[in-house]
């Protein structure tokens, strides 16, 4: 099979489209003829050293799939061959989603939403897991609070806007361009501030007359993280899902504790592991996508052997929605 591979730490250059041998599904697993690869920031961050956990090299990037089940192994019960997929690669394994065939324990395996198309399916499930955690559980998200939403272009961004405004969130939302924030706006955004342009712990407290925001969704880690705290309420929650920056910020406690200030992190990884939380999760998000309330974001699609090209976009910051990869 053909697969990216990934033999250095490095720029997008070391990601490497090569022929490798097909994988073996071993008792309990499945093998999977992958439709869609979802990109995650998550996967610039392991192809430079820089994710806590992740693999080191040689190893095929990609933990999010959407594909077809061809083969199932001893062992396996209530999956049907033919069945369309969604599947989460273990993060940590140097056997990834970033490849024509996968084999992967049938325990990571979800149905795909049948409302969904392909790439639908491919865009859909890490973005709008993490937001909803994020919101909903580390953030305690409530009607009539605020929320703001850093990097509310991206993946995780535009899947937090429209589950924000499912739970009755004023939303304040952040990105790079005038153009990724008008976009933003028709997904429910109340309010958008270009972070190139405007200070925005300066809009914030001008819009909020000096209150601040009840939940900050902050993905960027360093400066981003520190002025975000300047941002929150009394009694806010301040929810961290990644370090794009990679700079990893150091909150200061004695201004936590004389804000009433709360930071709180949310790994979406981590919590495969509690197949309860993320059945509750997708009983809600498939329930509003049945419903039409939600709707993955597709950005750019690429041909698997341009993944170089997909990571070079994200890191440049020009893309809008989330960018999958589409094995030939």
């Amino acid at each position: 099979m053909k697969a990216i591979v990934v033999r250095q730490y490095g720029g997008p250059e070391v990601l490497r489209y090569e022929e490798v041998p097909d994988p073996e599904p071993k008792p309990g697993e499945v093998l999977l003829k992958v439709r869609v690869a979802g990109f995650n920031y998550a996967d610039v961050m392991m192809r430079m050293g820089f994710y806590k956990g992740g693999p080191r090299p040689p190893y095929i990037p990609g933990f999010e799939v959407c594909g077809t089940v061809i083969r199932l192994c001893h062992g396996v019960t209530g999956v049907q061959e033919g069945a369309r997929v969604l599947a989460f690669p273990d993060p940590s394994a140097t056997v990834g989603g970033y490849a024509q065939l996968v084999a992967i324990s049938a325990q990571r395996l979800f149905p795909a939403p049948a409302s969904l198309s392909d790439q639908e399916a491919g865009a859909f499930p890490i973005v709008f897991l993490t937001a909803y955690m994020a919101l909903r559980m580390a953030g305690r998200a409530a009607p009539g609070k605020s929320v703001l939403i850093h990097s509310a272009g991206g993946g995780v961004g535009t899947a937090a806007v429209q589950i924000a405004k499912q739970l009755g969130l004023r939303i304040f939302a952040t990105a790079s361009s005038d153009e990724k924030l008008e976009r933003v706006k028709t997904l429910g955004a109340d309010a958008t501030i270009n972070y190139q342009r405007d200070d925005f712990v300066e809009e914030v407290r001008r819009q909020t007359s000096g209150r601040g925001i009840d939940v900050i969704l902050e993905m960027v880690g360093g400066e981003v993280f520190d002025k975000s705290l300047q941002c929150l309420a009394p009694l806010g929650r301040l929810v961290a899902v990644g370090i794009a920056s990679a700079r990893v910020p150091k909150a200061d406690v004695a201004q936590l504790l004389y804000g009433n200030l709360s930071v709180v992190g949310i790994h979406l990884g981590k919590l495969f592991n509690r197949p309860d939380l993320i059945g509750e999760a997708l009983e809600h998000l498939n329930r509003w996508i049945a419903e039409k309330k939600i709707k993955p974001v597709v950005g750019p699609a690429f041909p698997l052997r341009e993944a170089a090209a997909a990571h070079a976009l994200v890191s440049d910051r020009k893309n809008y929605g989330k960018v999958i990869l589409l094995p030939e």
